[in-house]
């Protein structure tokens, strides 16, 4: 058997182009591709009318999903351009790489530069990408090109042989000769092998001995692996997504498969209709005058055709005049692409997969990479149901939407932010061992879950968002589980912070037609609980216990408030005034609490400024008394600008301060100011310059004068005011 070895870019239009001119000319009986054999039996579904590049075949092993791998084709791939010439030339196409089933844990070696840059450096270039795209993606003469490529590979790896000696590659390379030898022995005669160009050189006859390459093999187990097509993206067909094998400009390379005349021209036409869709001025003139300046750049340096860097060059100079800000639009939109593919409807999927599908075609969503505003009606019955599916697939940790605020105020809008990413198919693969469709899988995935959960927040959590899912068989377990976790916990804030979850359910039910009476008992239950252990609670607190606890009354005061329960909000109440009262209780606590009452009416501004006046008296430490002004005034000051009698007490307070007391309690009084907004803050220096401020006289008859220090500065105060030279 001939064997005709092409090596090529993994993803590279001139590659891809002068490959299907040789295959033409060569017109072999099989062709042999570097790839996953598992997937052999899927090759025939390229020929499919659905099937839409970009794409990627889905290696992964069944038992255990972490061992997956992707392989991506573009339209421009060469791998993808062999596969459609052999289907329509009706002859055999295989892959031949190590399966993924026997490479288990096989090291891949990370030694050594890139093989292109050692021969861009070599004929003048400054790194790979540039020297292939020069040397291949721009060539529209194909004439002996595999063959300089294998001749510049072998003597590459002749040179670099110790410091890329990668076992891994030397027994892949071990097993497709055995591919090869297979072939012969079925008796084919002509066979073209496309695989990378580095392993080029190891395919050529004559080959190491058959025994040989077994002995390499021989080793390997091999695991049950499956396989299947799924929709790709041109963003993780780049470099910058991680991709080993990816190329800097996805979308760059398709203008050059798709335009072999007029590139330029084309290329920056579309650049200027791009820009003119987010109205930045891109006249035809400056189109034609970018044009030019590309081709200039080009001749400069020597090159056949503007390439990328000249484009984006002249753009940046002409377009964009020496703007880099559209350059970051005209990289996302057109050098990368947001380009998704498509697969044909009858591509073997697991069952979860196929359930996703027909809900994505009845409630006629798009599956796109690019993220994209939904604001959905939750009293239409189809946006209510394409809720639903989102909030499932987030509890299955597929997270195609993620909520977004709205600006409706109403409890009936609900925004999300959707995306679709490639990598949502393994995650469907690994969630379908929860159930065959998305409705179960996400029952069952929540019911674990809940059996799972150790406290009360996170199982408070978790019912939230199952009654978002609408998992209605979830929810007597879960309210099982939330009760018996609720009978053996002592701790306070586990109460307070269940409550929230537990209150956007009672809020939002009635517009998902859930029944919540059972929530209700339950948060009955918990208020009633945490007003009796609060007050206990907060006692013997530090600081950080006190900031904790702190948070906690606030969030607390608004879930209740929001709830309208005026039972409920009558023993709040008491339960502020008791921690109100407490002189024991940390000062930061009790500020918070008094300020929590005045707001709501239950103390008037005397009896504020009352307590505000004993937590700032002189018998209290000057820093407990800075915590209590923190507590109360924290996050807002207009109480300060609107209350003469708080702002008065507050103001003696500090004047009276000594100088020592005074740095000590400075912090704290700046961390309070700060929370309080620019206009508060500008209102309150307004309100100083306008009302004197407090002054303490002080006489020789005043307890403690010492007349010594007196005297020493009046002579400062004496030039301060200009009464001496």
């Amino acid at each position: 058997m001939t064997a005709t070895i092409f090596g090529i870019r993994h993803h590279g239009p001139g590659s891809a182009r002068s490959l299907r001119s040789a295959l033409k000319t060569l017109q072999p009986d099989i062709v042999l591709i570097e790839g996953p054999p598992e997937a052999n039996d899927l090759i025939a579904c390229a020929e499919s009318k659905e099937m839409k590049p970009p794409v990627a075949l889905l290696v992964y092993d069944p038992e255990n999903l972490q061992q997956a791998a992707y392989y991506p084709f573009a339209v421009y791939s060469p791998e993808w351009q062999a596969i459609q010439y052999a289907l329509a030339a009706k002859i055999p196409v295989r892959f031949i790489d190590l399966p993924v089933g026997m490479r288990g844990e096989l090291e891949r070696s990370n030694s050594g530069a890139d093989p292109l840059d050692w021969l861009s450096k070599a004929a003048g270039f400054g790194e790979g990408e540039r020297y292939w795209e020069y040397l291949v993606e721009q060539r529209r003469n194909s004439s002996d090109l595999f063959a300089a490529i294998l001749e510049a590979m072998t003597a590459l790896r002749q040179e670099l042989a110790n410091e890329h000696d990668d076992n891994y590659d030397l027994i892949r390379e071990a097993y497709m000769r055995q591919c090869l030898r297979q072939a012969e022995s079925e008796g084919f005669q002509k066979s073209a092998v496309v695989c990378g160009a580095w392993h080029s050189p190891a395919l050529v006859q004559p080959w190491p001995t058959p025994q040989d390459d077994a002995g390499k093999l021989k080793s390997l187990t091999k695991t049950k692996i499956q396989a299947t097509w799924v929709p790709w993206t041109y963003g993780r067909l780049s470099t910058a997504s991680g991709y080993g094998a990816g190329v800097e400009s996805p979308g760059w390379y398709h203008h050059l498969w798709t335009h072999q005349t007029n590139v330029v021209i084309r290329w920056l036409t579309n650049v200027a209709r791009l820009l003119r869709q987010e109205d930045i001025d891109a006249s035809s003139a400056s189109v034609i005058e970018a044009v030019r300046l590309a081709e200039a750049l080009s001749a400069m340096r020597e090159s056949p055709l503007p390439g990328l860097a000249e484009l984006n060059e002249a753009v940046q100079t002409v377009l964009c005049f020496g703007d880099t800000a559209p350059m970051q639009l005209i990289h996302q939109r057109l050098i990368i692409n947001d380009r998704l593919g498509q697969v044909p409807s009858d591509t073997p999927q697991v069952p979860l997969q196929q359930d996703l599908e027909k809900l994505i075609k009845k409630l006629r969503l798009k599956q796109e990479p690019i993220a994209k505003a939904l604001e959905l009606d939750l009293r239409n019955a189809n946006d209510l149901d394409r809720s639903k599916l989102l909030h499932r697939l987030e509890l299955l940790g597929i997270p195609w939407g993620t909520i977004q605020r709205t600006s409706s105020k109403g409890t009936f809008k609900e925004g999300w932010s959707i995306c679709w990413q490639p990598e949502f198919a393994v995650k469907l693969i690994e969630a379908g061992v929860w159930g065959n469709s998305i409705e179960a899988a996400a029952t069952a995935f929540a019911q674990q879950t809940a059996l799972d959960a150790q406290d009360l927040p996170s199982l408070t959590g978790l019912l939230d968002r199952v009654l978002l899912a609408s998992l209605g068989e979830a929810i007597p377990l879960l309210m099982l589980q939330l009760q018996a976790i609720a009978a053996i916990t002592s701790d306070t804030l586990h109460f307070m912070n269940a409550l929230p979850a537990l209150a956007n359910i009672l809020r939002y039910g009635d517009v998902r037609q859930t029944d919540t009476s059972s929530v209700a008992i339950v948060v009955d239950g918990l208020i009633t609980r945490l007003c009796i252990g609060l007050p206990h609670s907060c006692q013997s607190l530090d600081d950080d216990a006190a900031a904790e606890i702190f948070e906690a009354i606030q969030q607390t005061n608004g879930t209740i408030k929001l709830l309208q329960n005026p039972d409920q909000i009558d023993n709040w109440r008491q339960v502020l005034l008791q921690i109100a009262n407490q002189s024991s209780i940390h000062g930061l606590v009790q500020g918070r609490c008094c300020r929590l009452l005045f707001d709501d009416g239950s103390l008037d501004t005397e009896a504020t400024s009352k307590r505000l006046s004993l937590a700032l008296s002189i018998g209290t430490e000057p820093t407990a008394g800075a915590a209590w002004a923190e507590g109360f005034l924290r996050g807002s000051g207009l109480l300060l600008l609107h209350s003469d009698g708080i702002w008065q007490v507050l103001d003696a307070w500090v004047a009276g301060l000594s100088q020592d007391s005074f740095v000590a309690v400075l912090p704290l009084l700046r961390r309070t100011f700060a929370t309080f907004s620019s206009p508060e803050r500008q209102q309150m220096g307004d309100k100083v310059a306008r009302v004197p401020a407090t002054i303490q006289y002080v006489t020789a008859d005043t307890p403690n004068f010492n007349a010594d220090q007196a005297h020493q500065a009046l002579p400062i105060i004496a030039q301060l005011l200009g009464l001496t030279s």
